[in-house]
């Protein structure tokens, strides 16, 4: 019986593409550069299935290709707002993601870049490679202190509570959230989080926000100029879900008159570019989407794909269907 062709529209890790090979009729992306909307389509009319990643934009007019032979879409990536799903339902497609296995790493750079914001250590490599260094002084480069400061959660889900840990048991910081979907807070509880009754409750409370939201029209821009207005001039801003989440130019004016004191960011509304604004900023940190990005767990995230695709074609439901 002939394996299933796949394609894969980007590099995966030496152990997943192995394996792939294995299972799949699989065709690899060797030279690792961005699927044009044609080249997508093609590889819909010619593949059993296509793994693609959070960078490939699916939508409609991409799936509208006929005739098409992919039956799924295996993506590599917890968040699977580059697919739209709903067109996918239309034309009986399956579309997977890859969840909890990239939890513990992104909260690492979620902690990251409240670390690296807080006590300026962006600025301050950027001060010593650049030979501006003339020595220690009592005044120089004096950040914020992070134990026993109040961290503000927005979307209480599996990252959130990761970091929540991080922050709450490492050091000693007071947790506060918003989440209006938790169904129990019991877990939330145990890492210390607080409920506050509305988004604007945490940001005017939290010396630290950090954001942890879905992409979808309620979401976008839900950090705006009117929202950061609420902040403490004192606070800082953390945002390692999705890049329309906030306002960038918002972002940027309230990071230039003072609004806030600073933010990190690993994701950008419109990757893989970050806002120029932004990019001239002082006090904010720059990631380039380094959420998930250790070996163990983009492995951890190839198998999870693999997993669901194969449990597709021996006829089983696959473990990570979103639709």
């Amino acid at each position: 019986m002939a394996k299933p062709k796949v394609l894969v529209t980007r590099r995966w890790p030496e152990a997943v593409e192995q394996q792939l090979g294995e299972l799949f009729d699989a065709r690899l992306n060797a030279e690792d550069r961005p699927m044009s909307a044609v080249e997508l389509q093609e590889a819909l009319q010619s593949a059993d299935g296509l793994l693609c990643t959070v960078t490939d934009k699916i939508t409609a007019e991409i799936l509208s290709v006929e005739p098409k032979r992919v039956k799924i879409l295996g993506n590599f990536g917890v968040g699977f707002d580059n697919i739209d799903c709903e067109a996918a339902k239309r034309h009986g497609l399956v579309v997977t993601n890859t969840p909890e296995v990239l939890t513990e790493c992104t909260a690492d750079i979620a902690m990251t870049l409240l670390l690296m914001v807080a006590r300026r250590t962006g600025e301050g490599e950027r001060h010593l490679r650049n030979g501006e260094w003339t020595g220690w002084r009592p005044t120089h480069m004096l950040g914020a202190k992070i134990s026993g400061k109040t961290l503000g959660i927005i979307g209480m889900g599996r990252i959130a509570k990761a970091i929540a840990k991080r922050a709450h048991h490492g050091f000693g910081m007071k947790i506060i959230y918003y989440d209006p979907y938790l169904s129990s807070h019991e877990e939330a509880k145990a890492v210390g989080g607080e409920p506050r009754d509305s988004l604007e409750d945490v940001l005017r409370e939290a010396d630290f926000v950090s954001l942890h939201c879905p992409a979808t029209a309620e979401t976008r821009h839900l950090i705006n100029s009117q929202r950061l207005k609420l902040m403490k001039p004192s606070a800082f801003l953390i945002n390692t879900s999705r890049g329309n989440v906030v306002d960038e130019a918002a972002l940027a004016a309230a990071l230039k008159e003072g609004v806030i004191a600073g933010a990190g960011l690993d994701v950008y509304e419109h990757e893989p570019e970050a806002s120029k604004n932004l990019i001239e900023i002082e006090n904010v940190v720059l990631l380039p989407h380094l959420g998930s990005a250790s070996k163990e767990t983009r492995e951890a995230m190839g198998f999870r794909v693999l997993e669901n695709v194969k449990a597709f074609f021996e006829g089983k439901e696959p473990p990570d269907r979103v639709a």
